[in-house]
């Protein structure tokens, strides 16, 4: 079996992008299989994590795997001074697949050209977030009954937001236009945007976040500023609190409309949002569970036609 690995959005095609939200709708209608007993997945998070860890998780017991791993480093070998290609070698001789998240961009990649089995990037630094990019995807989907031709709004800490960049590359297949607010400090990296020029991708940047601004989103892509981020606290301090959806902003947006977050929120997301049938970011995390089943199905070579025809459905 061909190594596949799981580690940057950007090589996937739209083919497999479709293909990926086919196999999360199959494990949506029954999560609970056996497709995956007798396989070993390993969870290795070197940064902390709620969401992504315990979707992976869930993902691999649902699926009938055993998981193994550390939820903190201080707590493995790499205390000792282990090098990351000593752990990553180490864990392949216990595990069939090896899901990680890392402080550092790229050390999912460099994990995947040492690893003898897949490697699935959990986020790697600001760079990458590509699992929780296909949670996104589905759930975008599942909410407007397309990827085509749509208006989505990224709010908020865009510079450092790996979730957002990712969004970025998936989209380029399906004709999106971007709308960036940010303030300058966290805006869209120049990087970004000239991909968005490369690929064909229409963007408009603003500063100002109010009702009539965000009237035509089909999504509403609330981020966090992340604080773990900033070198300088002060700077934090002065853009953490910039962008505050309220109930009140959503009077006059399309009824198609859908908020999505990457989660966890701070004060970003009023809680008076929760009762509005706009809001799905709870929904989106659910999601998680079987979008990550089938990454797990992708990087372990089950194929579509044989989740269809499962017959160890529980």
């Amino acid at each position: 079996m061909n190594k596949h690995d799981f580690v940057s959005i950007e090589g996937l095609s739209r083919e497999k992008i479709l293909y990926l939200i086919d196999m999360a709708k199959e494990f949506e209608r029954h999560p609970n299989r056996e497709l995956l007993k007798g396989k070993v997945v390993a969870t290795l998070f070197y940064e902390p994590s709620t969401r992504t860890r315990l979707s992976f998780e869930t993902a691999a017991n649902r699926l009938g795997a055993r998981v193994i791993g550390f939820t903190d480093a201080k707590v493995s070998s790499v205390s000792k001074g282990e090098t990351l290609k000593d752990t990553i070698l180490m864990v392949s001789n216990y595990a069939d697949v090896i899901a990680m998240r890392h402080y550092i961009e790229g050390a999912a990649q460099y994990a995947s050209e040492v690893a003898p089995v897949p490697i699935i990037n959990a986020g790697d630094g600001a760079h990458q977030h590509p699992s929780q990019c296909m949670l996104d995807l589905y759930s975008i989907y599942k909410t407007q009954g397309t990827l085509e031709n749509l208006n989505i709004y990224l709010v908020g800490d865009l510079k450092y937001g790996r979730t957002v960049h990712s969004l970025i590359m998936a989209m380029r297949h399906f004709n999106p236009t971007f709308h960036f607010i940010a303030p300058k400090e966290l805006a869209m990296p120049a990087e970004y945007k000239i991909y968005c020029r490369e690929h064909g991708i229409s963007f408009q940047e603003h500063t100002a976040f109010n009702d009539k601004i965000i009237a035509d989103a089909d999504i509403i892509y609330m981020t966090r500023v992340q604080k773990e981020r900033f070198s300088d606290l002060m700077e934090y301090e002065r853009v953490k609190n910039v962008y505050i959806l309220h109930n009140n902003m959503l009077a006059n947006a399309r009824e198609n409309m859908r908020i999505l977050h990457p989660l966890p929120r701070v004060n970003e997301i009023d809680y008076d949002v929760d009762e509005n049938p706009h809001a799905y970011y709870i929904q989106q995390a659910k999601n998680g569970l079987y979008a990550r089943q089938a990454i797990f199905a992708y990087c372990l070579g089950i194929s579509l036609e044989e989740v269809r025809n499962d017959t160890t459905i529980i």
